[in-house]
């Protein structure tokens, strides 16, 4: 009897025989419901990350500190993610994702918790410790969400997956703005002359007194939903992930932290991540001055454009994701990259209503970037994608360090737009960095092994 020959995806595109081959989904069957409360958390993450951007304006009105000083509050949140990472990789390395988020969520809850004191001693210094707790709470979350996300499907489909769900994070920072703009923001600027007669009428105590309880009870109201939220992961199953079954920890296990040191592609991901995290955080910490400083507009209509790029930022998640089907993300991630460089000269160079929209647009197109970075750096790292996802979100402590060094260059040349070349070296390190990853696809597996 004659051997039956293997039908070809021809024939089988024209309906003589079907494709025997299983088909790949986005998501795995029974991981949808993890997904999607997971994303969730995507959303809530983004919520404090970009009331960041009002606090600094706020900050600089209450406290009547200077720009590189208001900066500071990138740097004590951005330093918890750098310090708790690796504390949240060692945890859920020991108990596992879920355990992680759930940690994540108390911390974040007790964060914000802390604002109400901070307010009533009124110190600027307790409130940077309290974002530092929000933020520690926060590496634990991203820590355990970003890598789970990668995993709860095909390996091919890891890009994909983690930018539709990071297509939520933006939402959240959008909400945050509207927040910070709505309820932080009072719209009382007084001017100098202002400030010089409610010190003489001694009511300039009371107005910055004022101007501080307003921020505390947003953040009151995230730490109760935080709370909900961890109650809900409580009575929710998650998903057995492959290679968190056989960790156990054991010193061979750790002994592999050598081998990602010795991977120059995952250290070119962790390195593109500092400096991605640190263009987007600069960007819009100093995009309200921005506004306020070139095109003379008030605080809460600079919220609202703030809003506005935040949209664009949202817009170019959701389309990129699309997008991934059709152009492989690392090339995407290139163009876009070029593309940003060229708009953040144009805001440097023309100060203004052309340089503001430079910068509107800068969001789009960097959207991308944090997703891709993090799920290219974290193939083919296997039982060591916790440890591996550790580092790239001890990364984000790019806001951290550029972010105040905008204020320095702000301060130094007495000019927002040229602190901006921060961000355009930024996006021409990610560039180098996708185009990098693209070659290395075309020649060689290493960057796509999984």
């Amino acid at each position: 009897m004659l051997p039956v020959p293997t039908p070809s995806v021809e024939q089988s595109a024209v309906g003589r025989t079907p494709d025997p081959s299983p088909r790949k989904t986005l998501i795995r069957e029974g991981n949808t419901v993890p997904f999607v409360l997971v994303t969730s958390l995507f959303f809530l993450w983004g919520i404090p990350n970009n009331l960041n951007d009002v606090l600094i304006r706020q900050f600089m009105k209450s406290f009547t500190i200077t720009r590189f000083e208001a900066g500071l509050v990138q740097s004590a949140f951005y330093m918890g993610y750098f310090l708790l990472a690796m504390p949240a990789a060692v945890l859920m390395r020991k108990a596992g994702y879920k355990i992680g988020m759930i940690v994540g969520l108390l911390l974040f809850g007790l964060g914000t918790f802390l604002f109400w004191p901070a307010a009533l001693v009124g110190r600027y210094s307790f409130f940077l410790a309290a974002l530092f707790v929000i933020a520690s709470g926060l590496a634990f979350l991203e820590t355990a969400s970003n890598p789970f996300i990668t995993q709860l499907g095909d390996s091919a489909g890891s890009e994909q997956r983690l930018n539709l769900a990071q297509a939520f994070n933006p939402l959240g920072a959008i909400t945050g703005v509207l927040i910070g703009t709505i309820f932080i923001f009072s719209g009382v600027e007084l001017s100098p002359e202002a400030i010089s007669l409610s010190k003489a009428q001694h009511t300039y105590e009371a107005y910055l007194r004022y101007e501080t309880l307003r921020v505390v009870k947003p953040y009151l109201a995230l730490g109760w939903i935080a709370i909900v939220l961890a109650v809900i992961l409580i009575c929710t199953k998650f998903p057995s992930i492959s290679n968190e079954d056989a960790t156990k920890i054991s010193e061979e296990k750790y002994g592999r932290i050598s081998d990602l040191l010795g991977s120059a592609r995952f250290l070119m991901a962790v390195a593109a991540q500092f400096m991605y995290v640190g263009a987007q955080v600069g960007t819009w910490s100093y995009f309200i001055q921005y506004v306020q400083t070139y095109v003379h507009q008030t605080e809460k209509l600079a919220g609202l454009v703030l809003t506005g790029t935040l949209i664009a930022f949202a817009l170019g998640r959701f389309g990129s994701a699309w997008l991934m089907r059709r152009i492989a993300p690392q090339k995407l991630m290139g163009y876009y990259s070029l593309v940003n460089v060229a708009l953040v000269a144009v805001a440097i160079f023309f100060p203004g209503w052309v340089g503001l929209f430079a910068v509107f647009f800068t969001s789009f197109f960097m959207s991308i970037m944090f997703p891709t970075i993090f799920a290219l750096g974290l193939k083919g790292l296997g039982p060591n994608t916790k440890i591996g996802g550790s580092f790239l979100v001890m990364a984000i402590v790019g806001g951290a360090v550029l972010t105040p060094l905008m204020g320095l260059i702000s301060e130094w040349w007495h000019s927002v737009a040229l602190a901006y070349i921060v961000p355009l070296v930024s996006y021409i390190c990610v560039a180098a960095f996708s185009f990098s990853a693209a070659v290395a696809k075309a020649g060689k597996a290493d960057f796509v092994r999984s």
